[in-house]
């Protein structure tokens, strides 16, 4: 399609919240997206990012996408579209040019579909999956090869599950979502009780519950509730080996990076920001818009929004293990400084200190 043709399209599918305006060549046609770096002139590119200003100079790209002032500051010799918030617009922009290949609606022959279990229409099943009794599958979903449906399982309306998904007994997925390969839902939570030197397994009889618009990575668990649910709202989105534990609920909007890990009964707020490897305690709250960084341990509830960080920074093993020397007498440290400070008649209020 052309350039024009493309900032209508994304303009009409965003509602109208990403109108741009096109300097340049109108109905320059655009085939596909592509990295400044790599860009052809029959593809779109965008600058998100001060630091790639240089290479808007270099690039062979028939389009970029930039702010008002980048394009005022960079003046670049090919076709612009302007717009405040380029990320999004070349979102939208690489979904109209990348649209996946549709199927042919149907039941492969080697797919294993209970009689009981009902599938809507316009919807594909692949080879070697299973759809167990009283599961039913929404108008024009997808559940591709070797997925497995457990009984009573509901998947919504044009979601897409990839090969390899396994969703357990009663569990359910809204509309629209997308469930990468790997996936299991519906998992027993951790639960186990002590007794006598033992481990006593807590049966796991709750549900996940699974809404609108949301995205699970490879190879990412989401456990069962214990009694009650898990629940996940929402346009949420969740990369590769990522663990929700049982009875979690993540609220709407928030997305969360690869390896997280969320244990039992934590409560995460709406918009919030989960970085790479953080780890959530069990049976904490994290209010709304409260953001992770990546490896960072939360063990206590947050209920201020804001940017937590607890990574300390990188250095030579050498110098790690010297400071760690350190932190492990501090206790020790704070003690010999209180009694000094006692015989000195003159000490600071030590908890303030602390804090």
């Amino acid at each position: 399609m052309t350039l024009a043709e493309l900032a209508a399209a994304v303009e009409h599918r965003s509602s109208g919240r990403l109108a741009a305006k096109i300097e340049g060549e109108r109905d320059r046609p655009i085939e596909a997206v592509a990295p400044l770096e790599s860009a052809r002139p029959s593809e779109l590119s965008f600058l998100a990012n001060v630091r790639y200003r240089g290479a808007v100079a270099t690039t062979r790209a028939g389009a970029v996408v930039l702010t008002a002032a980048d394009c005022a500051a960079l003046r670049p010799a090919m076709s612009v579209v302007v717009c405040e918030q380029p990320y999004a617009w070349f979102a939208f922009a690489a979904q109209l040019l990348h649209r996946p290949a549709g199927r042919k609606p149907g039941i492969d022959p080697n797919a294993c579909v209970d009689p009981a279990a009902k599938i809507g229409a316009n919807v594909w099943i692949g080879p070697g999956a299973v759809i167990e009794a009283g599961a039913e599958v929404g108008a024009g979903a997808s559940i591709e090869a070797g997925s497995y449906l457990g009984r009573d399982v509901r998947i919504g309306a044009g979601t897409r599950l990839y090969p390899g998904v396994r969703v357990q007994d009663g569990c359910s997925i809204g509309a629209h979502g997308i469930v990468h390969s790997g996936v299991v839902i519906g998992a027993d939570g951790f639960g186990f009780a002590p007794f006598a030197g033992t481990w006593i397994k807590i049966p796991q009889t709750g549900r996940v519950v699974i809404g609108d618009d949301v995205e699970i990575g490879a190879n990412t668990t989401i456990d069962r509730g214990a009694m009650g649910d898990t629940v996940i709202e929402d346009d949420v989105k969740i990369d590769n080996q990522v663990q929700v534990g049982h009875n979690c609920r993540i609220g709407a909007h928030t997305v969360i990076s690869g390896c997280a890990g969320i244990a039992g009964s934590a409560i995460i707020g709406r918009h919030c920001q989960l970085g790479g490897a953080s780890m959530i305690n069990g049976h904490i709250t994290l209010c709304d818009r409260v953001i992770v960084s990546g490896g960072t341990l939360i063990s206590r509830s947050i209920n201020e929004p804001g940017f937590y960080s607890a990574v300390f920074p990188f250095m030579t093993n050498r110098d790690w293990e010297r400071n760690a020397a350190v932190v492990r007498h501090l206790r020790e440290l704070r003690d010999r400084i209180r009694a000094l400070e006692r015989r000195l008649g003159s000490a600071p209020d030590i908890e303030d200190l602390e804090k």
